[in-house]
Order: C-alpha cells, then structure tokens, then sequence
C-alpha cells in the first residue's frame, strides 16, 4: 500500500505546491511570495543552526549518561528533514518543515515510533553505570578452581 502512496505523493507534491504559488501570489502579488520563498529558506537554515547545536548537545550528554540516544538521533534526523523541507521552494514544504522543528510534533512523532519498535539494549552499561575504562580483566576459572562456602 505504501509502495504505491510514495510515487503519487512524488507526482502529486510538486503540482500542489505549484497551485499553491499561483493562490498565493494572486493574494500578495509576485515579489511578495518570492520574498516568502527565499525568507523560508533562510528560516530553515538559522533554525538548521540553531536547533541542531541543540541536539548535540544533548546526544552528548546522553552519551555521557550512559544513555541510548535514540531520541536525540531521532530529533536530529527530523530537524535535517525540516531543512531540508525548508530549503525546499514551496509553501507546503515550508509548512511540513516548520511542524518539524516544533519538539511537541517531534516528541509525537517520537512517541507514534515507539509503539512499533522495541529497544534492546545488549551494551554493557545501564543508566546510571559509568563505563570502564583502563584495562579489563576476564578471569577463567576451571570446576575445580570454583568452589562455595569453603568446600573446595
């Protein structure tokens, strides 16, 4: 079903977008939906910048927390795409790209995710255990070697 929505939304998309040129501008004129356009894309880079030295920061303090930073990586990957929307030249585009760099619509997305994934953790650390460093130690012990309350 999926497969199938993807090329029309593609077809469809730049047509719609082209209609809404054409609406907008015969409401604000040529030169006022040209500025819109360019501002946009300067909106989407500023808000690029911004909001992702946001997100580095917290993938390192997740990092730093013994944390899986999944919801950080994922904050990051949506506010690319709002970008890159931004970037884009139309106003539906725009629309999707500013939604996008709203947290509660990426903490809904986030949480619309979650229901469908399961998270295993198979790392050494928990939250809350720092990770060793220097070196680490395997101690191989034969059935005579191990023995309980002092019975060999």
């Amino acid at each position: 079903m999926l497969r199938r929505l993807i090329p029309l939304f593609i077809l469809l998309l730049p047509l719609a977008e082209i209609a809404c040129f054409i609406l907008v501008g015969r409401r604000i004129g040529l030169f006022a939906t040209l500025s819109l356009v360019v501002l946009s894309a300067v909106a989407g880079i500023v808000l690029m910048r911004i909001q992702g030295f946001g997100v580095l920061a917290r993938l390192r303090q997740a990092g730093q927390d013994g944390r899986a930073p999944g919801k950080e990586m994922l904050d990051a990957a949506m506010i690319m795409i709002a970008g890159i929307l931004l970037l884009i030249p139309g106003f539906l585009t725009d629309i999707g790209g500013l939604a996008l760099f709203l947290p509660p619509v990426r903490t809904f997305l986030w949480n619309r995710l979650m229901r469908n994934i399961v998270v295993v953790d198979i790392g050494g650390t928990h939250p809350g255990n720092r990770p060793q460093t220097g070196p680490q130690r395997t101690i191989d012990l034969d059935e005579s070697d191990f023995h309980r309350d002092g019975r060999p």
